[in-house]
């Protein structure tokens, strides 16, 4: 099976609630019947619900009395919301009306039905920006334990199925050393969920083992001490290049013995820059699949999505996001 066919069965089996926020638009809406139709998930759309149904309507989807949807701004529970959040950030400067003016809003209402365990997670980014989900999900579900960074995956499925997972490529852009650490723990813990595969962790460089000295490659070596002593159960090494974590002749050569060299399936870029770039590049000329980004390190599952994202995008974030439940 190709892997979204075993994540989206993994979904099916969990049936897992999950919040639309943006429940009013066009795609979030045809993403709707997918996810329906697929029985990956127990979606709920937030908005305001006329204006749903009636968009619903003219793109011919049938929305189930099954589904719920809920106006933030008409909904009950909107005020207790505000005071819960007001008591969990007013320590660090957050106002009573400040959060009673953020619980108005789709994604910080989504972020709290999440908290809360109302629901087991939310899907969101497909007309809000990355920042603006992250920072309803920090403020509402803060941080997984052990870790204190957010970061992202893309899994890139090869043209022979073969899945590498990439991490951030979407959401720090210069990591410290225990912030990278914090990413190659997450990054492993992200890709064995989603593929049921062993992890084997490389923290990409442009040095392999010392074959070249600078402060770039000092932070590299530095995370890996740190991941190691995190999660001393993991496969994980560094520094090393690209070529070297990924083909095995390479990688005895350059470096030998090595559990990590030419087997990597998970690979930790030095910063947002090499991320991005190399996922990219991936896709566009590699002809790679690239399905993310996933954001992971927070205490409960909160996706966001592209805003170039379509409506199948979407359903496919909801059936991850139900896998990392």
């Amino acid at each position: 099976m190709k892997i979204m066919d075993i994540i989206r069965e993994k979904a099916r089996q969990k049936k897992c609630r999950i919040v639309l926020p943006e429940g009013e638009e066009d795609r979030t809406i045809q993403a709707l019947r997918i996810i329906q139709e697929a029985q990956t998930a127990k979606p709920l759309l937030l908005g305001d619900a006329d204006k749903i149904r009636q968009r619903a309507y003219e793109l011919s989807i049938d929305i189930p009395s099954s589904v719920s949807i809920i106006d933030p701004k008409k909904s009950e529970k909107t005020s207790d919301m505000a005071s819960e959040l007001f008591t969990m950030r007013k320590a660090k400067g957050m106002t009573y009306e400040q959060s009673k003016t953020a619980m108005q809003s789709v994604l910080y209402y989504g972020s709290m039905m999440v908290k809360r365990g109302e629901v087991d997670g939310m899907v969101g980014g497909a007309v809000h920006t990355t920042a603006d989900v992250l920072r309803s999900a920090i403020h509402c579900v803060g941080t997984a334990p052990g870790i204190s960074t957010v970061s992202s995956i893309f899994m890139m499925i090869l043209p022979e199925g073969r899945v590498l997972t990439y991490g951030d490529c979407a959401v720090m852009p210069y990591p410290d050393p225990n912030q990278l650490a914090d990413i190659a723990v997450a990054s492993a813990d992200s890709h064995l969920q989603l593929t049921g595969e062993e992890p084997i962790v490389a923290l990409l460089s442009f040095s392999t083992k010392g074959s070249a000295n600078h402060e770039a490659v000092d932070k590299v070596t530095q995370a890996l001490g740190i991941a190691k002593k995190k999660r001393p159960d993991l496969k994980i090494d560094g520094e090393m290049q690209f070529d070297a974590a990924f083909v095995e002749s390479i990688g005895q050569r350059k470096s030998p013995g090595s559990p990590v060299a030419g087997k990597a399936n998970v690979y930790i870029f030095p910063n947002l820059d090499a991320g991005n770039i190399c996922y990219k590049v991936t896709e566009r000329i590699g002809k790679a699949q690239a399905v993310g980004p996933v954001i992971q390190g927070l205490a409960k599952p909160i996706n966001d999505l592209s805003r170039g994202c379509s409506a199948q995008d979407i359903a496919d974030v909801v059936a991850i996001c139900c896998v990392k439940v």
